[in-house]
């Protein structure tokens, strides 16, 4: 199951990138319609993940790993500048998804 919320979460950010990508474009191009579909793919497997976990597990795991994954993509793939306060705040992301995640087991 953790191999589902990896991949709702490597779906998203891929998704968010393309669509990055393809902002101020012609509204009819690949990144875009890629972005779209992916987030569709997205669903699909972010849907067998709420069948095996609680919400209250999965949407906060999901979405803080998504923030995660998306600032250190837009970091390195789109060369955006990031500054340390951000990286700050995506330690404290991390470390409130390991709270809630460790709670689940205790």
């Amino acid at each position: 199951m953790i191999f589902l919320i990896l991949v709702t979460v490597a779906l998203n950010t891929v998704a968010q990138t393309f669509l990055k990508l393809g902002s101020g474009q012609n509204p009819l191009n690949i990144y875009l319609f890629g972005g779209i579909f992916l987030y569709f793919l997205s669903t699909i497997v972010y849907i067998k993940v709420l069948g095996q976990f609680n919400l209250s597990i999965a949407y906060p795991v999901v979405i803080g790993l998504t923030v995660v994954a998306t600032t250190m993509a837009g970091s390195i793939l789109l060369q955006e500048k990031v500054s340390p306060t951000q990286w700050i705040g995506v330690g404290l992301l991390m470390s409130g998804i390991w709270a809630i995640a460790l709670g689940k087991s205790i």
